[in-house]
């Protein structure tokens, strides 16, 4: 395939999209509303703010932006958002706080995070979703399993790009094997792509190695290994028959030799993090320099799940993230609201009666 388009991947899952929105239109039900919280001047996730917008507009989907101009009312916006009924999805256009000190410390940006409701939460990022992708869980509400889980877009992404690239998946092998026999890198750990697209990989049976700055990890087989001085980032890459590098800075690059001939390298970083000359020249490998286009259209898809999950007038929701149990598989013992008072006035007429016999 040598250098892939990922606006080709996008195309079907976005006319998926499209027509679901048409047909909410049909039965007089208004496009599912995504909001999205904007609070910094970082060129990527503006430019990601810009094209949420168009592919929303393009698809039919209600979007309105909110820009926020101190990072300290984010927290403020995002609660009025979640408790907004026609708010039907949000996503939050980090980094917002990074590495600067915070009332809550580092940490601010996952707790606004971890503040989006699971029934709002197109990214997948809260608490809920990020627990149950690594436990491998994938739905909200078992053992009835109706409502699937929320994925971290740019994380699934990568996986729908891999399955659409020849010799990554194996759609011959049962689900949770697909990649058995793969090895993987992925240089980033990060909460938002990495580590959830690192358990995504292990979960459909790949080995992966997880790179960082300073470490490197093994998640196979449902586990995690620390990998020792012998598992360099050049000794994963050159194991691997998938690459994905996400470093956010402009001066790391890949070496392309490191790279396999017939491997598959996704970029998902906003900087290019390897030397497309250079890795082109490596035979049959099949490299995509961009996602954004496939991560788009995954948020959309996630949207549009969150509507049929949570929101859809015909829909039966998971109350799940402090709303009540999940439905329950038993039907009462009653079969109607007058039974049971009717019940109920037979039961304490007869403790009346007793009471009576017994004075007497």
């Amino acid at each position: 395939m040598g250098k892939v388009d990922a606006g080709t991947i996008a195309a079907p899952f976005r006319e998926e999209v499209r027509s679901k929105v048409a047909d909410l239109k049909k039965k007089g039900i208004m496009a599912p509303l995504l909001v999205g919280i904007l609070a910094n001047n970082d060129p990527a996730a503006r430019k990601y703010a810009e094209w949420t917008g168009r592919a929303c507009q393009k698809d039919g989907i209600r979007y309105d932006l909110r820009v926020v101009e101190d990072p300290i009312d984010v927290e403020a916006t995002l609660l009025d958002a979640n408790d907004d009924p026609r708010v039907h999805g949000i996503i939050v256009y980090y980094p917002i706080f990074g590495q600067v000190e915070s009332f809550s410390g580092a940490s601010q940006d996952d707790y606004l995070r971890d503040t989006v409701s699971l029934r709002c939460d197109v990214e997948g990022l809260c608490h809920t979703y990020r627990t149950n992708l690594y436990r491998n869980i994938r739905h909200v509400d078992p053992p009835r399993n109706e409502h699937k889980c929320i994925i971290p877009c740019t994380a699934l992404s990568v996986v729908k790009i891999l399955e659409a690239c020849p010799g990554c998946y194996d759609p011959a092998l049962p689900v949770g094997r697909k990649l058995e026999g793969k090895v993987v890198t992925i240089i980033n750990r990060s909460e938002i792509v990495g580590r959830p697209l690192a358990a995504m990989l292990a979960n459909d049976g790949a080995a992966v190695y997880s790179v960082d700055v300073d470490s490197v990890y093994r998640f196979e087989g449902g586990r995690l290994h620390r990998c020792d001085g012998g598992d360099s980032p050049e000794a994963c890459v050159r194991r691997s028959s998938i690459v994905v590098t996400g470093v956010p800075v402009k001066s790391y690059q890949l070496n392309a030799e490191w790279v396999r001939p017939h491997s598959t390298v996704v970029n998902v970083s906003s900087f290019k993090n390897v030397d497309e000359e250079a890795l082109l020249a490596v035979p049959g490998v099949n490299y995509v320099p961009m996602v954004g286009k496939v991560t788009v259209a995954m948020l959309e898809r996630n949207l549009l799940r969150l509507f049929e999950n949570y929101h859809h007038p015909d829909s039966t929701p998971y109350r799940g993230d402090g709303g009540g149990a999940a439905p329950s598989d038993k039907a009462p013992w009653y079969g109607s609201t007058l039974q049971l008072y009717t019940a109920a006035a037979v039961t304490v007429f007869g403790a009346i009666t007793l009471l009576r016999g017994a004075k007497k």
